[in-house]
């Protein structure tokens, strides 16, 4: 369960402060660094995003972009110290995946129909075998987003568990055995490096 302080449930405000980080756009010609490196990122994503997809499919930039951001930053907070992240937790994970698959689902079906079906059936299945694999292929897509859940929750419930456990050694070790300790603390650096090439890439 999401910790609770004052009354007020801790995911609500791990989930609304990240904006405030955002450098706000200027109204001047010219950007300061900060907000000119925040628009090149933006736009390099965006155009790496959907330079496989067509015009028609170039709406969905805004909203793909603004959730990566949101999801990147959450995920990079929740790695520092005393800190609580929403995305391990399934409840916000399904409730941003659901939505967006149910969208994309309703949106191929209405669109291109046929095409949508067609993923259903794969070509130059044996006669006896197509009632089969459409039952599979469909229980597959209704899964997908349950199975995107879980995954981005267990990754990084994971990742912080490692580092707590490894933390914890080394700091009990620290009296005992102070080599060993060192050792320990050069592994929890690199599974911290590790853990934010995870947050980022799970975003």
């Amino acid at each position: 369960m999401s910790p609770i302080f004052l009354g007020v449930p801790l995911a609500a405000i791990a989930i609304a402060l990240p904006w405030i980080l955002f450098p706000t756009p200027t109204t001047r010609w010219t950007n300061n660094r900060l907000l000119s490196l925040q628009n090149w990122f933006i736009n390099r994503f965006t155009q790496q995003l959907l330079l496989p997809v067509n015009m028609e499919g170039h709406k969905w930039a805004a909203l793909l972009t603004s959730l990566m951001i949101f999801l990147i930053t959450l995920n990079m907070l929740g790695l520092l110290p005393y800190t609580f992240t929403p995305t391990t937790q399934l409840s916000i994970n399904l409730g941003l995946a659901t939505p967006l698959w149910l969208a994309t689902v309703i949106i191929g079906m209405r669109n291109q129909p046929t095409h949508a079906l067609g993923h259903l059936l794969p070509e130059g299945t044996p006669a006896p075998l197509i009632p089969v694999l459409i039952i599979i292929e469909t229980i597959s897509l209704f899964i997908r987003p349950l199975a995107l859940g879980v995954r981005l929750t267990a990754n990084l419930t994971a990742g912080h568990l490692l580092i707590q456990l490894i933390a914890t050694a080394s700091f009990v070790l620290l009296s005992m055995m102070p080599a060993v300790a060192i050792t320990v603390t050069g592994v929890l650096f690199l599974l911290t490096l590790l853990e934010v090439a995870v947050a980022m890439i799970q975003a």
